[in-house]
């Protein structure tokens, strides 16, 4: 049997693809490049060229690779964006994920794992936030992704069918072993950025907001690595295929770090003072979201191998650079 890995070819879809080939799974990517880059698919992976919203592709693909599992990474993730260009991240997160969900039922497979976020919860009342916390998303994107979630929860009620979905809180860093890391030209990731702005990549970078009610006046996030998101992952695979019922995870530390430490923490790695400039809130942003992670860590047995500041800019400065000499070398 084989795991189908929608985005696989993304930020967080390759570090899962490495995650499974290395634990020996059958793997095969669905992705159609918009942002993701087939060199980050190991070349003994089938990679199908395609959108989840295809429901002919994706049912093809189930057919042929005898996909008894689906991890689901393919939407778009930038806040902002979806303010400004909403019924796009509605096409993209829910209607695709309705098609795909739909596919997976009538191709008769019976797990699948759903790439949710922290913005489910918009700006929360307590920190760290639990998962049965108010859900109030503030941007389209959080919506979106929750749409996905009660989608998912009526689909396992009437069929044949369970999931888990993980509410990711800030992802970062890279493979430890520089086989992945976050490539997208022009990303948002705020360790991303700063990593570049170390590098000579940027002029400059910008804080959003320094009036927040945080203890510096920049957000506050939970920061976690890539590779102790893809481990969550293979956690909740083992746990579906255990017989686990359908539930809902967050993914995070437990321990948030703001803005402004984040960048004091580049700084410090790379031994570069690079300009940061002040400006206004973004819309869409919470002051502050840490997460609970009692649940993960007790049901699914997880255990973070990453969780060190310094380490997660360390492997995210480490894949930059070689970025950059890929670049160079043409």
């Amino acid at each position: 049997m084989t795991v189908l890995v929608t985005g696989g070819a993304g930020y967080i879809g390759s570090h899962m693809v490495l995650a499974l080939r290395d634990a020996g799974e059958k793997v095969v990517v669905l992705d159609n490049l918009s942002t993701g880059f087939r060199w980050a698919i190991p070349d003994d992976v089938p990679l199908v060229v395609g959108d989840v919203g295809d429901a002919s592709l994706v049912s093809k693909t189930i057919d042929q690779y005898q996909v008894d599992a689906i991890i689901h990474f393919a939407g778009s993730i930038i806040v902002p964006e979806s303010v400004e260009n909403p019924l796009l991240y509605y096409r993209n997160n829910t209607s695709n994920t309705r098609t795909l969900i739909e596919a997976a039922v009538d191709g008769k497979v019976p797990h699948f794992i759903f790439s949710s976020t922290a913005a489910v919860y918009g700006n929360p009342e307590t920190n760290p936030v639990a998962e049965d916390a108010r859900l109030q998303p503030m941007s389209p994107y959080g919506t979106s992704k929750l749409m996905s979630e009660l989608m998912l929860a009526d689909t396992a009620r009437a069929h044949d069918f369970d999931y888990v979905a993980l509410r990711y809180f800030n992802v970062a860093g890279a493979d430890p072993q520089g086989r992945s890391g976050q490539s997208t030209p022009k990303a948002t990731h705020l360790i991303k950025v700063a990593c570049e702005t170390a590098l000579g990549q940027r002029a400059n970078m910008q804080i959003f907001g320094t009036d927040y009610p945080t203890s510096d006046g920049t957000c506050v996030r939970d920061y976690i690595h890539v590779s102790d998101l893809a481990a969550a992952h293979m956690s909740a695979l083992k746990y579906l295929r255990n017989g686990g019922a359908s539930d809902v995870f967050n993914c995070g530390y437990s321990r948030g770090f703001s803005v402004s430490e984040v960048i004091e923490a580049v700084k410090a790695v790379s031994g570069v003072n690079f300009d940061v400039r002040l400006t206004d809130r973004r819309p869409g942003d919470p002051a502050a979201i840490v997460a609970a992670s009692d649940k993960i860590r007790q049901t699914l047995g997880w255990r973070p191998r990453h969780d060190d500041l310094n380490g997660i800019v360390t492997n995210a400065l480490a894949w930059e650079s070689q970025l950059t000499r890929l670049k160079e070398a043409g």
